[in-house]
């Protein structure tokens, strides 16, 4: 098989590529920017094109199918091509469901804690001797590629993102997977470039509950109001399970599950990781594996890429980055390692890089995010805006969006970076807070200089 992928950079797009690659197919592909760590991953498995931007004489009839991503857009000359062809052109959650469609499907949707609780799942499954295919949105401690296709596996596990499938199918992606197994861990509102109202935010959960195959499971965290509202009365042909926080405490700085008599010392900390944890057993005890098994498993679990994740510590100083960058994930994130370090002063720092957070109308939704921290900085940067095609915003904008006291704004990272050792404010603990990469930012550098300083 041959195939081609258009817009082969995107982070579940160049995952799909390479495991596409080592089950022996001819992967080409293309784009028009490359961010890290997709451009050296495919660079090392020979994938990387020579040169960056679209190019249709790519696209030949000796192509067995074309894959198209979400970053492109309707008008790419590429996918022009292929069309003119009469090629077969999939998305990638098509052709995760054509893959999957004779096997269990689990399938993990909500506005925050996807990745994570999918990253536990695999986790737990791994450590007890569970084969499994899987498509999982950040880079996983213990596993080599972020997408696994085999022949054999009988349970597909999928991080079923709600944003739209391609540029020419308007679908949510996770609609497309008809679940046997679906858990939603919250609604809040966010990709208001497609959704422009909260209610039609919502339908889009509401049609994936109502494609759970007859007689699945639909598994969801009863402390979301809105998930209570559409969730426990939804179907009659599927059965219905509620999640909460599971009992625990904080002893020297670490969380501990209570379960029965035992106590399970964790890695992960903050009230919406231990959600995520209770919504990952959940699920496994769907494929059968029992509570004691999975606490056993998840105490070795230390999250996902970029969630909460550690890049620097000493005994007085900690950096840690964190995909965070729609509202809800930002105040979760935050209030969780203010809950952590409640004697300890907190620097934040978030790129706004998504659609929403770099519409001015959407701003104000973070109002109150940051306000935990002891210093609060947020960057941008206009030549995102401008690859979005987006309209300007002003610092002042940013500011009066989230109201905080003191809240420091730049559009340089370079300066950004500057400004957080140029303060006497200095703080004892970083959080790193973007799904971009603040312009090409050297976070391991910079975490070495705080906790060095």
């Amino acid at each position: 098989m041959q195939i081609h992928f258009i817009a082969i950079g995107g982070s579940a797009m160049h995952n799909l590529a390479i495991a596409l690659h080592k089950t022996g197919y001819i992967i080409t592909g293309s784009d028009d920017e490359f961010f890290e760590p997709s451009k050296s991953r495919l660079a090392a498995h020979g994938l990387l094109p020579e040169r960056q931007g679209w190019d249709p004489s790519r696209v030949t009839s000796t192509l067995d199918a074309v894959i198209l991503g979400m970053h492109a857009k309707a008008d790419n000359p590429e996918l022009l091509r292929a069309r003119e062809l009469g090629m077969k052109i999939f998305s990638y959650p098509e052709y995760l469901y054509e893959h999957a469609k004779n096997k269990k499907r689990v399938v993990i949707g909500g506005s925050h804690g996807k990745t994570t609780i999918t990253a536990m799942i695999l986790h737990v499954l791994q450590q007890e001797g569970m084969d499994c295919d899987y498509m999982v949105g950040a880079q996983l401690e213990g596993f080599d590629v972020m997408v696994r296709l085999t022949s054999q596996a009988s349970v597909m596990v999928i991080e079923g993102d709600e944003y739209l499938t391609s540029p020419i199918d308007l679908r949510p992606k996770f609609h497309l997977y008809k679940p046997d197994i679906a858990l939603l861990s919250g609604i809040a509102w966010d990709h208001i470039n497609v959704f422009p109202t909260f209610q039609q935010y919502i339908d889009q959960f509401v049609i994936f509950i109502n494609q759970i195959t007859a007689g699945g499971t639909l598994i969801y965290c009863s402390g979301d109001e809105e998930l209570r509202n559409i969730c426990p009365q939804s179907r009659t042909d599927i059965s219905i399970l509620p999640y909460g926080v599971p009992p625990h405490i904080i002893s020297g700085g670490i969380t501990h599950i209570l379960f029965e008599r035992d106590q399970y010392p964790m890695q992960v900390f903050g009230k919406h990781n231990l959600l995520n944890m209770n919504g990952a057993r959940l699920v496994c005890n769907q494929l059968g594996i029992d509570d004691h098994s999975f606490y056993n498993a998840i105490q070795t679990f230390r999250g996902a890429s970029k969630r909460l994740e550690l890049i620097g510590r000493n005994e007085s100083r900690v950096v840690y980055k964190d995909f965070a960058h729609a509202p809800s994930k930002v105040k979760a994130t935050l209030e969780a390692v203010k809950e952590q370090f409640p004697d300890r002063k907190v620097v934040v720092c978030l790129e706004l890089h998504t659609y929403s957070s770099l519409n001015k109308d959407f701003l104000d939704h973070y109002r109150g995010t940051l306000d935990p921290a002891d210093r609060a900085i947020v960057y941008y940067s206009p030549h995102a805006l401008l690859l979005k095609r987006l309209p300007e915003i002003s610092k002042n904008q940013v500011m009066e969006g989230f109201m905080k006291t003191g809240l420091e704004v730049y559009t340089d990272s370079a300066e950004m970076a500057e400004a957080l050792f140029s303060s006497s404010h200095h703080g004892d603990v970083l959080l790193m807070m973007s799904s971009g990469n603040y312009d090409g930012l050297d976070l391991k550098q910079l975490a070495i200089r705080w906790i060095e300083r």
